[in-house]
């Protein structure tokens, strides 16, 4: 176990390490990510996914072409290809190699000394047009011009002090692949690329061909993928689709609880208010009732002041006002008699006396108004 652990160690690094300059960009930086995980799935997993399928090289050897396939920072020669394979089919390579094999990307390896490497200083912002900045240096780099050459650029990495890239340019003259290209004859069509070797023998990993020119093999496992992500889509959508139902009849089921709680508490406020107001209301009337003098104090003092010979019809004690109604032989001199108690004030005759023929008296309307005993802390009225 942890042999294999340290070998998947390994070869995460090394493809970290393969990766690492490539990140400059977002696009960069997911893709080596990507890269970064898969390296973690099982070899049989990496290849139904396409991650790790890896590639035919063709090197033309003399009269015959060496056929390698490389896989997982391995080369294994497959075999030759005579010339006389190249007049059987349309693709002669589908008469020796697997379906699986079959659609392998094609790739033309051209000899170290056919190529000219050089590196060079760019700004990072080239980082993610490499290509196109580097077509402008190739008259300064080479003796040669774009047109006459297939060229590619190799990100090497960012400089710590300025923060500049560090860019190999390999470009290879059309003069010496096109005659390559010849001798592969019908393969030439399904090339994928052109990678160049370096002077240990190994793929520098770039890709001389022209864009418009490179092909591209139909991976079987495409149509699978398609239709894995899209089911896997569905099946995103529809968890979140569950998921937001669920939470809305969540919510949906609170909100009734919370309301079904609260229509109690509701009721209870109400009531709580209309005892709050019938309690302050009856408080106020208490003041107002123990402010007000008593009506046997009020019936005291006015038989105590009143003279002989005066009857009172009526007697009405209304909020501050009282009232006298009565009889009386003496109405003119009420007024005064009324006058200077504690009780009421401001004693007055409400209209003329009129003499009644019966009694011999005169009836009189007399108003006063009554004095309150102010509450403790409370300013007199």
């Amino acid at each position: 176990m942890s042999s294999v652990l340290g070998s998947r160690l390994r070869g995460l690094g090394r493809l970290t390490a393969r990766l690492g300059p490539q990140a400059t960009s977002l696009r960069g930086l997911l893709a080596w990510w990507g890269h970064a995980l898969a390296a973690w799935l099982p070899m049989r997993l990496r290849r139904a996914l396409g991650v790790d399928r890896g590639r035919l090289l063709m090197q033309p050897v003399g009269e015959e072409v060496r056929l390698c396939l490389q896989r997982e920072g391995t080369i294994r020669e497959i075999g030759l290809l005579p010339r006389a394979l190249d007049m059987l089919a349309d693709d002669p390579l589908a008469e020796i190699l697997t379906p699986a094999a079959l659609g392998l990307p094609r790739w033309l390896l051209v000899p170290a000394a056919g190529s000219l490497v050089r590196r060079m200083a760019l700004p990072a912002a080239a980082a993610d047009r490499l290509r196109d900045v580097v077509r402008f240096e190739i008259d300064r780099q080479t003796p040669f011009a774009p047109e006459a050459v297939m060229f590619d650029a190799r990100l090497l990495g960012r400089r710590n002090g300025d923060g500049q890239l560090d860019v190999e340019l390999v470009a290879a003259p059309r003069g010496t692949i096109e005659p390559q290209l010849e001798q592969l004859g019908p393969l030439a069509s399904r090339l994928a690329g052109i990678d160049v070797l370096d002077p240990d023998g190994l793929p520098r990993g770039v890709n001389l061909l022209d864009a418009a020119a490179r092909g591209r093999q139909r991976d079987a496992w495409q149509a699978w993928n398609r239709v894995l992500a899209a089911v896997a889509l569905m099946a995103v959508a529809a968890m979140l689709l569950t998921t937001l139902d669920n939470r809305r009849a969540a919510a949906d089921a609170l909100e009734a609880a919370v309301k079904e709680r609260a229509r109690p508490a509701r009721s209870a406020a109400e009531q709580r208010r209309a005892l709050a107001v019938l309690v302050e209301g009856q408080a106020f009337l208490d003041r107002r009732r123990a402010q007000a003098p008593a009506a046997v104090e009020v019936v005291d003092e006015l038989t105590r002041r009143l003279p002989d010979g005066t009857y009172l019809e009526k007697l009405a004690l209304e909020n501050d006002r009282m009232t006298l109604i009565g009889l009386s032989n003496d109405a003119a001199s009420l007024v005064g008699r009324l006058q200077g108690s504690t009780l009421w004030r401001l004693p007055a005759l409400a209209g003329a006396l009129q003499p009644d023929p019966s009694t011999g008296r005169d009836r009189f309307t007399l108003t006063a108004e009554l004095v309150r005993t102010p509450a403790s802390g409370a300013a007199p009225q």
